[in-house]
């Protein structure tokens, strides 16, 4: 179900739609860092906070799913 509120989301709803993007975008970058056996104090650094920042997103955006579900009367 979310799946499908997702897709319909990322149709009609730009702020949905930059988020869940920055979302990616982050995602990737992470990605890139676990790749590498070794990360410096900077690079750990950076890595806490991009999953801080993509932790957040990731909340705004469960937040506007669940603001679609009400105002379209779908349960969880």
């Amino acid at each position: 179900m979310n799946d499908e509120i997702i897709e319909i989301l990322m149709k009609e709803n730009e702020e949905f739609r930059n988020i869940k993007n920055k979302h990616t975008e982050y995602h990737k970058i992470l990605d890139e860092y676990e790749k590498k056996p070794y990360l410096t104090p900077q690079e750990q650094i950076e890595v806490n906070k991009l999953k801080k920042i993509k932790l957040k997103l990731k909340d705004k955006m469960e937040e506007i799913i669940s603001e679609y579900k009400k105002k379209k009367g779908v349960k969880s």
